[in-house]
């Protein structure tokens, strides 16, 4: 087994015991993740169709700049994800998981290359794509009150408001007559934010209107190129300390402003920060220079860059990859599930079905590698 994958291993597991441990003892401390703590589907309606999500599905990382936790989960299952759920049946959970190895396998040689993941990874991504805007079109009815099918700043406004509590009626009339509108701190800020964003998805010849499509970019920034660079910026700003508008190492990996009360928090803290500075010099500064500049954020960034798409498989590939031949067994991907789909399937070997599949198969694992990779899922179990 490769020292990389090892590594891996080794942080899944540091990293679940110390959550483990985080939880047992109620520990209050802050979290190395703010975005994955978020809950991701707001409780009012209204919010989810009028504010852009922090959460981008099939996208590296979040509006917040962290990582996205989940995006290798994404970009597997697609809309999908949601059937996997961690106290699903396994026996249903590990039909569909097979079902959908199948599909991957697009050459029926019962193994996975890189470039059928790669392919099968576009696919998700732009299926994502299409659910965002399926469900943009439900958001941009909610916002457009007339029905004229364009929305100016104000309508979104009074919507946005109407959502957080104040007076909808109260709101569009001081707003028609120019009235000063009193508001916390906090929701002016979100509101100027906003503004920026929204027109900075008022494509040209600039009009103050959103069109249908328009709308999709302020809520959606992967949609559209010019907002996703914009979304690049948003981030470098918040990061980058010194403003030279890159980032270095230490910028990327800087966490916000506290303290961690106990030991279990500073080691979630510390595997945080490992996470990030992997990614920094492994995927996103390209050409290995210790400077992430705004261009190769933008590429990696991109959910639609078939590099990436590549890159990505050839990662997902290499964390169940035992008998190291580069491409992925249905047996591994099942032996792996919870990275692939966060559901462990525990009893997959004692399926039947699966056995006669596997039994065609002839693997080269090695005894050692055979004994860690138990171990590991034991400990993980």
């Amino acid at each position: 087994m490769s020292s990389w994958r090892r590594s891996q291993l080794g942080r899944l597991c540091a990293s679940t015991l110390a959550v483990f441990v985080m939880l047992a003892l109620n520990v209050q401390a802050r979290p190395a993740n703010i975005s994955a703590l978020k809950d991701k589907h707001p409780n009012s309606k209204e919010d989810n169709e009028i504010l852009p999500p922090d959460h981008l599905n099939g996208v590296k990382m979040e509006m917040d700049g962290h990582l996205n936790k989940d995006f290798h989960q994404e970009v597997f299952l697609g809309k999908e994800m949601e059937e996997f759920e961690e106290d699903s049946e396994p026996r249903r959970n590990r039909k569909k998981l097979i079902e959908i190895f199948t599909k991957v396998d697009i050459n029926k040689d019962r193994s996975v290359s890189a470039k059928e993941m790669q392919r099968w990874i576009m696919e998700k991504t732009e299926e994502h794509f299409q659910e965002a805007v399926k469900e943009n079109k439900l958001s941009f009815r909610a916002v457009d009150p007339d029905g004229d099918g364009h929305v100016t700043w104000d309508e979104y406004r009074v919507k946005f408001l109407a959502s957080k509590g104040f007076n909808e009626k109260e709101v569009a009339e001081k707003i028609k007559n120019n009235e000063e509108l009193k508001v916390d701190e906090e929701t002016q800020e979100v509101l100027e934010s906003l503004k920026d964003r929204w027109f900075q998805a008022d494509n040209p010849p600039a009009d103050q209107l959103l069109n249908e499509e328009e709308f999709l970019s302020f809520l959606h920034p992967e949609h559209s190129r010019g907002m996703l660079r914009y979304m690049v910026k948003e981030i470098v700003r918040d990061l980058d300390q010194d403003g030279d508008g890159k980032l270095t190492l230490a910028e990327f990996i800087s966490l916000p402003m506290g303290t961690v009360e106990n030991q279990q928090a500073q080691d979630i803290d510390d595997d945080w920060v490992r996470e990030r500075k992997k990614e920094f010099e492994e995927v996103i500064d390209a050409n290995h220079d210790t400077i992430v500049t705004m261009e190769e954020l933008e590429e990696y960034m991109d959910p639609m860059n078939e590099y990436n798409a590549l890159n990505e498989a050839k990662q997902m590939i290499a964390v169940a990859d035992e008998n190291q031949n580069h491409n992925l067994e249905l047996e591994e991907i099942l032996k792996y599930s919870e990275y692939f789909t966060g559901s462990k399937l525990m009893d997959y070997a004692r399926n039947n079905s699966v056995q006669r599949y596997l039994s065609s198969l002839q693997s080269n694992v090695s005894q050692n590698n055979r004994a860690y990779s138990v171990m590991t899922l034991m400990f993980l179990h």
